[in-house]
């Protein structure tokens, strides 16, 4: 028997991300009302996907030559809606598919997250994750009264805190304190909940939570700890985690890295499910499949600048000022932002020109290449996990339209499902168990 792995959708921004793709041309009319994502919940819980993970970012990029404009006029990254909106207008279409929106810890004081998160997951009946990130961008941190992001490493040592303040205020209440008992007319058992004073040195708070509590009794833990210290930081918090790296030798080399880690800090690393970021090009041949691979190509060579902006935009840094032939190990890159990134964008590019290294790293962006039917793909994947020995992957697709999700949903899935790799029904009834069921 084949072993079963996990599947969830990175989206990219419930947004206009797709905007000028083949087949979301309504995207940029009817944006402001997410029937898309609704649909595309339904469609993903339907194929029994582990969850949706909302990406975000509060800020219009204008890293690329100073600039907003190539941000704005492509609709890159914007407008980008409140997550945790979306989440809950998703929840509500759904009954067993995790939601994990983005949400970041310079934005929300650990209170506030911390009982709007336990509301998410009261009224998802169990489903919620958090996607915990610490942000990256200066520009981000001054759209909430903040001079600029700290130091990398420092962002983790000020998060390793705020784990620590917002797990005290959802162990504020312990299992059973809802008594709702009609006869002795008592609705909370007031011994069951408990103050959480934190004072730390970045954060204080005080507790107890007043929400009451998850029925998860605490959200999934989402996060992309991609450096040395993010990796620690998941390793040490998150429930799963988002891999974003190259090659089936990469990936393998992620994953025993984050499960030792796991492992030296007392935890099991089984309970940690790491999904690699994927790209699947189908056809219903493999003919049509390398064609559609090489009309994603040519678009993507025909906006090099965009893609250079997207990634700036990550990374804080401005590839305007580079001509695009000079090789990449030429070019003195360095970031406060997403280092993980920049680092695999490095080992790609090689001795690349900037052009050549950007096409790529995102012109076909994925963790592996999966191209050709469904049941080819499904086979690719599947050598993939066995090579890198666990524990799933997340459809990231450029191009989210209705078209796109029915491939994955209506196409791959019942390819994966008939060779015994992805469930074809929910084990359980929270985001957690259905989680850790395999």
């Amino acid at each position: 028997m084949a072993r079963p792995f996990h599947l969830g959708w990175f989206l990219q921004g419930s947004s206009v991300q797709a905007w000028g793709e083949p087949w979301t041309g309504a995207i940029g009319r009817d944006w402001m009302v997410p029937e898309l994502f609704c649909d595309m919940a339904r469609a993903l819980e339907r194929a029994c996907f582990d969850y949706i993970l909302i990406e975000d970012s509060s800020y219009v990029g204008e890293s690329y030559g100073g600039s907003r404009e190539i941000y704005l006029r492509n609709g890159l990254s914007v407008p980008r809606q409140d997550p945790s909106v979306i989440a809950t207008l998703m929840a509500a279409q759904t009954k067993r598919i995790g939601i994990v929106p983005t949400l970041s810890t310079f934005a929300y004081p650990p209170y506030l997250l911390a009982r709007l998160v336990a509301t998410l997951d009261q009224v998802s009946s169990g489903r919620i994750g958090w996607n915990m990130v610490t942000g990256s961008s200066d520009v981000a941190a001054m759209n909430y009264g903040l001079p600029g992001m700290p130091e990398h490493d420092l962002r983790y040592d000020m998060a390793d805190e705020y784990m620590a303040a917002v797990n005290g205020l959802w162990d504020s209440w312990e299992p059973g304190a809802i008594q709702a008992d009609t006869e002795s007319g008592m609705l909370v058992d007031h011994t069951k909940v408990h103050a959480a004073p934190f004072e730390g040195r970045w954060y204080k708070t005080r507790g107890p939570l007043n929400s009451g509590p998850c029925p998860q009794g605490r959200p999934v833990i989402a996060q992309a700890g991609g450096s040395p210290r993010g990796r620690q930081f998941a390793s040490l918090h998150a429930d799963t985690i988002v891999a974003s790296v190259k090659g089936t030798a990469a990936m393998r080399s992620y994953r025993e890295d984050v499960r030792a880690r796991a492992a030296a800090q007392g935890r099991d690393p089984d309970s940690i499910k790491v999904l690699f970021l994927v790209n699947p090009i189908l056809g219903d041949t493999g003919e049509e499949a390398e064609l559609r691979k090489r009309q994603k190509l040519a678009r993507a060579e025909a906006h090099v600048p965009r893609l250079l902006a997207h990634f700036g935009k990550t990374t804080n840094i401005d590839f305007s000022k580079y001509d695009l032939d000079t090789p990449v190990d030429q070019l003195d890159l360095h970031t406060n932002g997403h280092q993980q990134s920049l680092d695999d964008f490095k080992r790609v590019a090689g001795k690349r020109s900037l052009r050549q290294a950007m096409m790529a790293y995102r012109g076909i962006p994925g963790s592996v290449d999966l191209l050709g039917t469904p049941d080819e793909v499904a086979g690719q994947m599947a050598e993939a996990m066995e090579e890198v020995g666990g524990d799933g992957f997340l459809m990231s697709l450029p191009d989210v339209s209705r078209r796109a999700v029915a491939e994955i949903a209506d196409g791959l899935v019942p390819a994966l499902q008939a060779r015994g790799l992805t469930r074809r029904a929910y084990g359980h009834a929270q985001f957690r168990d259905n989680l850790l069921e395999f």
